[in-house]
């Protein structure tokens, strides 16, 4: 009998963006307060799509009996009125996803829930592990079935290993952090106890709030308070181990210290801006990056245009320290899939068009600079660099509020493997010359560092420095645990 890798069968909308990671949420509701937990979990979960679209799922605890609903697809397309009706309960958890590692299945939706010797548990993982693998094969070695392909399960089965052997938990939970390496952002359910913990590096965002009925609340953004109309208390710090328990809140920390690490991408790209992330607003960083790309990439031009969303912000940053009149230059369908699918380059460039179209009023005979938030593989970029062109602009030139990409990461962004990104050892001319723009210009380092500066974190930017905050695999497949058995 044969093991081997099984390739992986999702397919993102172009193959050239850089996907949202995923979004937790979780919620505790005080005995006798009229709010249903399952209700409140879906329009924070809305607020949080933007992090993931591949699947959605709610858990809710009813008296120590945990009820999940999860599948795959949009918030809306998973959860129905009837649904929600049907999940009452204390305290709820939620989660969107988007595949870094395992396939888009149903068996890898989160929250993941299980029932062991102690009790059930439910959990919802926003992040990657970078030791899932030996972990995993650990666990099988003694025994352990795997249903899902995701890291997530892996460090389920750890936790419940650590809750075997003590008294709660929470200290389950604890003993799990110093196993365990990696980003993650953690919503955990009990029968009694609701438990959000964080990596000690605060790779990935998650925080706190309050409704004025009283429920706490924890969501990888504060947009998803701001939806709930709760109050933002405060970032969840990084190691730390918040607890619920009878309408309580308690904090533990991990032993373990290191220095913090931030995703810069968050900013750049990931979050809503109208989140605060650690004390930062990151429609202020986007613009901060667009000011500093106009004094580091100056041009002389006509308009300034973004490419939505992300690089709006950036785009009018850039055109408010140019002195160069922004304008909307570009169109989104916003009913769209982003995972809209279609194999063949003519049906790709097709579905480029779908998603987005030049407004010639706004191009036409004009020099026109065009901001984007990232370049990956290239396509994209020069899919609408072409038709900017097509809408008459008489000279294109690109600025990129970030670095060029030229790492993997193995933190939850999904950003491809060295060779397949653009800047892989290419020259930003040989760039420039591939996507087809008059001029090409990246934000620097050092800007991108100082673009979240009320951030109380610092950063990881390993994606473009490659100077990773911990001990990294040399490669990880995202489908690494998609196995298939030859006989």
């Amino acid at each position: 009998m044969k093991y081997t890798m099984k390739k992986a069968s999702h397919t993102p909308f172009d193959g050239d963006t850089v996907h949202e990671e995923c979004g937790v949420f979780g919620i505790y509701v005080p005995e006798g307060v009229d709010l249903s937990p399952a209700h409140e979990a879906y329009t924070a979960l809305f607020a949080l799509q933007h992090r993931g679209q591949e699947a959605a799922g709610i858990a809710v605890n009813n008296r120590g009996v945990i009820k999940c609903h999860k599948d795959v697809g949009l918030v809306s397309q998973v959860f129905t009125q009837e649904i929600l009706d049907s999940m009452p309960g204390q305290m709820a958890i939620g989660h969107v996803r988007y595949s870094t590692t395992g396939d888009a299945h149903r068996e890898n939706a989160q929250p993941l829930s299980i029932t062991h010797i102690k009790g059930n548990l439910a959990v919802a993982h926003n992040g990657n592990l970078v030791n899932a693998g030996p972990l995993r094969r650990e666990i099988e070695s003694t025994g352990g079935i795997f249903r899902s392909s995701s890291d997530t399960e892996v460090l389920v089965y750890t936790i419940v290993r650590e809750r075997l052997q003590c008294r709660s938990i929470e200290q389950a939970v604890l003993n799990t952090m110093d196993v365990i390496q990696g980003a993650y952002s953690l919503c955990i359910m009990s029968p009694r106890k609701l438990i959000a913990a964080r990596d000690p590096r605060g790779m990935r965002p998650l925080c706190i709030g309050k409704t004025r009925e009283g429920a706490i609340l924890f969501a990888s953004e504060s947009c998803a308070l701001d939806a709930l109309g709760a109050e933002f208390v405060r970032d969840v710090e990084p190691g730390e181990v918040v607890v619920v328990e009878n309408g309580e809140m308690r904090s533990l920390h991990c032993k373990t210290q290191c220095k913090t690490a931030a995703c810069v991408f968050e900013y750049i790209y990931f979050a809503r801006p109208d989140s605060v992330i650690d004390g930062a607003s990151v429609e202020r960083a986007r613009q901060e990056a667009g000011k500093y790309l106009s004094i580091e990439h100056p041009v002389g031009a006509d308009v300034v245009i973004g490419v939505p969303d992300s690089g709006i912000p950036a785009a009018i940053g850039y055109a408010k320290c140019s002195g160069i009149p922004y304008g909307v230059g570009l169109i989104k369908n916003r009913y769209i899939a982003r995972t809209f699918i279609q194999p063949g380059q003519s049906k790709r460039e097709r579905s480029v068009r779908l998603k987005l179209n030049a407004l010639r009023e706004a191009v036409n005979g004009k020099r026109v600079i065009m901001v984007d938030d990232s370049i990956v593989r290239g396509t994209t970029s020069a899919r609408l660099v072409q038709l900017v062109r097509d809408a008459g602009a008489k000279e294109v030139h690109m600025r990129i509020s970030a670095p060029p990409f030229r790492h993997p990461c193995f933190f939850g962004t999904d950003i491809p493997e060295r060779t397949q990104l653009l800047a892989h050892e290419r020259t930003v001319e040989e760039m420039r010359q591939i996507i087809g723009v008059d001029s090409l210009g990246f934000l620097s380092i050092e800007a991108t560092r100082r673009i979240a500066l009320d951030c109380k974190l610092g950063f990881c930017d390993a994606c473009f420095t490659g100077e990773y905050p911990m001990e990294v695999p040399d490669q990880v497949d995202k489908n690494m645990f998609e196995r298939e058995i030859e006989l």
